[in-house]
C-alpha cells in the first residue's frame, strides 16, 4: 500500500467492456519529508488508479497495486493493477500528525 494525493483524472472513449463506467484518476505517491519528518512530500512519479471509494482531485489516498488491487467487490474481475481503497484522514509519524484533512 502506499499514500498518494489525487492530481488528475484520466479520459478514455475506447477501452475494454469491462472498463467501462470505472473512474480512473491519476495519482503521486506521497512519502514523509525527510528533512522535515512534518510533511509529506511528493514523489514526482504518478500513478493511473480506478477509484472504488469516490475519492476526488486534491485529496490524500490509499492505494495497492497488483493483485491486491482486483481483491474488492468493485475490481476483481478488472484488468488493473492499481487501485485507490480508502480516503485519508490524519497520517502519524512517531507520534506527530504529518497529514491531517482538518489542516
Amino acid at each position: 500500500m502506499f499514500l498518494a494525493r489525487i492530481t488528475g483524472s484520466v479520459v478514455s472513449t475506447q477501452k475494454v467492456a469491462s472498463m467501462v463506467g470505472q473512474k480512473l484518476l491519476l495519482v503521486e505517491p506521497l512519502r514523509v519529508d525527510e528533512k522535515d519528518a512534518s510533511s509529506l512530500k511528493p514523489t514526482g512519479r504518478s500513478f493511473v488508479v480506478v477509484d472504488t471509494v469516490g475519492a476526488g482531485e486534491g485529496e490524500v489516498v490509499l492505494c495497492v497495486q497488483g493483485s491486491s488491487a482486483r481483491y474488492t467487490p468493485e475490481t476483481k474481475t478488472l484488468p488493473i493493477d492499481a487501485a485507490i481503497i480508502g480516503i485519508v484522514d490524519q497520517v502519524q509519524v512517531a507520534a506527530k500528525t504529518v497529514f491531517n484533512t482538518n489542516k
